[in-house]
């Protein structure tokens, strides 16, 4: 029972969008509250919820992928 190199590889990589999502949806909400008045607050708003949201899946599923990886799947 060893680990699976190429489910480590695809968990690794999640990590990184997951790390992207992580750091990019703070900077776009934060940018939506200091622009309330602006006619794009409502669209950069809803973008930067989606992506916090996203962040947070993407988070939960790089963890699995990478537990999967390191201890196998269950069957």
């Amino acid at each position: 029972m060893g680990t699976d190199k190429t489910m480590l590889v695809k968990g690794l990589k999640s990590f990184g969008y997951t790390a992207l999502a992580m750091f990019s949806a703070p900077v776009i909400l934060y940018q939506a509250f200091k622009n309330t008045d602006k006619p794009l607050f409502i669209p950069v708003l809803i973008f930067g919820l989606i992506l916090a949201c996203l962040a947070i899946y993407l988070g939960f599923r790089s963890v699995k992928i990478v537990v999967d990886a390191v201890f196998g799947k269950k069957k």
